[in-house]
């Protein structure tokens, strides 16, 4: 368990229900832009605004956003709206210039959060300062490089503190823009209980067609909120237009989402308790096979030191793989996860031989 100092995130008058909602676009692009678009959420119900202000992009001469002259438009969306509003900071100045003009929530993003000398010194320029502060996961899938960017930010005196889970960069094709990996914030979940988590399914998708898709599957998760982007005009957003919706399409999401509640006085057929042993007695029979399976792996890499043939046979690789994800489809599992399974086996098995062949 990782201990942190934290308050529960509060804003002046503002009382937050799950899910908290965080809306607007991607970047500031206008005055005009920006005041349109937050209205249209406003009117739709939704009562904290974001917008990029400073936008860092992966190569040169794309959009990297307005800078401070957008911070003056934030500062009239509250006055005009009564929204709270919130924007990404990657460096000191950024951080200074954002308190400077009122602005309410701040958030490191993920290249950020994957440079721990950026995130001290963010953290080192917030101290003193009592403002919600939102972290993003990484761009790779790295708990630790999370935990610890979180934990700087709490060591300066930032309590109201969550993290925004947007999903991790792979070089796998899928439907994802970046891979969910919901097993991660589960984890980050267990070691830090009392952290709120932000699900960002904008970054997730990449289309705008997955994020009620993904915003359900949060909120299945208990997560805590969404961080949407929402655009006036998608089509001709400057930036990650395909991944932006109206704020008329956010609306009619979030009103599809189920939150998920028991049904007080109904007594289930099954407890909760009663399926969770049958799982942990079927994880105990998994764990008793794979057993069986290294010791095969390890009489194999014996045989194969003896006659002096090499660890890796990559026919009897591929047949495995083709074989087993053939059978598990029939059986309901999907490709994406026998290929992580099989792969992570034969990776241990691997490891297991090479120490009996160097022995």
């Amino acid at each position: 368990m990782v201990k942190l100092d934290l308050e529960k995130i509060s804003l002046p008058g503002l009382e937050l229900e799950r899910p908290w909602m965080i809306a607007g676009p991607c970047s500031a692009e206008t005055e005009e832009q920006v005041l349109e678009t937050a209205k249209q959420l406003s009117a739709n119900g939704f009562k904290i605004f974001r917008a990029g202000i400073w936008k860092p992009r992966t190569r040169p001469g794309a959009f990297e956003g307005v800078g401070t002259i957008g911070l003056p438009w934030l500062k009239r969306v509250k006055e005009e709206t009564g929204m709270y509003v919130g924007t990404e900071v990657a460096n000191a100045h950024h951080v200074f210039e954002a308190i400077k003009h009122g602005i309410d929530i701040l958030w490191v993003g993920a290249r950020t959060t994957a440079n721990p000398f950026a995130v001290q010194e963010i953290a080192d320029a917030l101290k003193g300062v009592d403002i919600p502060v939102l972290v993003k996961n990484p761009v790779n899938p790295d708990l630790e490089l999370w935990i610890g960017a979180l934990e700087r930010i709490n060591q300066a005196g930032i309590k109201k503190l969550a993290a925004i889970h947007r999903g991790f960069s792979t070089y796998d094709k899928t439907k994802y823009r970046n891979h969910p990996q919901w097993q991660i914030p589960i984890e980050l979940k267990r070691r830090i209980p009392e952290l709120p988590i932000i699900c960002d399914p904008s970054h997730i998708s990449g289309k705008s067609e997955l994020i009620y898709e993904i915003s359900q599957e949060a909120m299945d998760l208990s997560f805590d909120g969404l961080l949407v982007e929402s655009h006036r005009c998608p089509e001709k957003a400057w930036s990650d237009a395909s991944q932006q919706v109206t704020p008329d399409d956010l609306k009619a999401i979030t009103d599809k989402i189920v939150l998920r509640k028991p049904k007080i006085g109904e007594k289930p057929r099954v407890t909760l308790d009663e399926l969770r042993q049958e799982i942990d007695k079927l994880d105990t029979s998994v764990l008793e096979v794979l057993q069986k399976r290294m010791q095969i792996s390890e009489a194999i890499g014996k045989y194969k030191k003896e006659n002096d043939i090499t660890i890796l046979q990559t026919r009897r690789y591929d047949e495995i793989m083709n074989n087993r994800k053939a059978k598990g489809a029939k059986m309901g599992l999907s490709d994406e996860f026998l290929t992580k399974l099989f792969e992570s086996i034969h990776e241990e098995s691997v490891t297991r031989q090479n120490k009996i062949m160097n022995q």
